[in-house]
């Protein structure tokens, strides 16, 4: 009898440990899902204020009429410091510690280079061909001044 209780014993163990394995490997596409829900609001409160915020300074604006959508946003940076800062903390209480640092200059900065270009470039395009013509002349009409 003492051997089969140690087998039954050892099943048993092994198949917790199967199961434990089983609900670990589910339990990270559902945490990896929670902490992108709780992370999209941020970054796309951090990128709303980029984008409003190079928009209202000339310089920015400088840098993205020229398609230097990450240098636009940093010129302005240190306004929208506290969208960030909430972005980077969410990510290092979801990814651990240092991971919203790296998230930030790396995936972040793509995203937020796309995203500037996506929302500014149409503005920028219609400013140029808006402020293509010629201003029009005040003063005489021409058939005038010729005489």
């Amino acid at each position: 009898m003492p051997l089969e209780t140690s087998r039954m014993k050892t099943a048993l163990l092994g198949s917790l440990a199967v199961l434990a394995l089983l609900t670990a490997a589910e339990a990270r596409p559902r945490a990896r899902a929670d902490a992108e829900a709780a992370l999209a609001p941020l970054r796309q409160a951090a990128t709303d204020c980029f984008a409003e915020t190079v928009m209202a300074n000339p310089g920015a604006m400088n840098h993205a009429r020229a398609g230097r959508w990450y240098q636009a946003a940093g010129v302005i940076g240190f306004l929208c410091r506290p969208e960030v800062d909430a972005m980077v903390r969410a990510h290092d209480q979801a990814y651990g510690p240092g991971t919203g640092a790296r998230y930030f200059k790396g995936a972040y900065a793509g995203h937020l280079d796309r995203q500037l270009a996506a929302r500014l470039q149409p503005m920028l395009e219609r400013k140029a061909v808006a402020s293509a013509e010629p201003p029009a002349e005040k003063g005489e009409p021409e058939e005038t001044a010729a005489h």
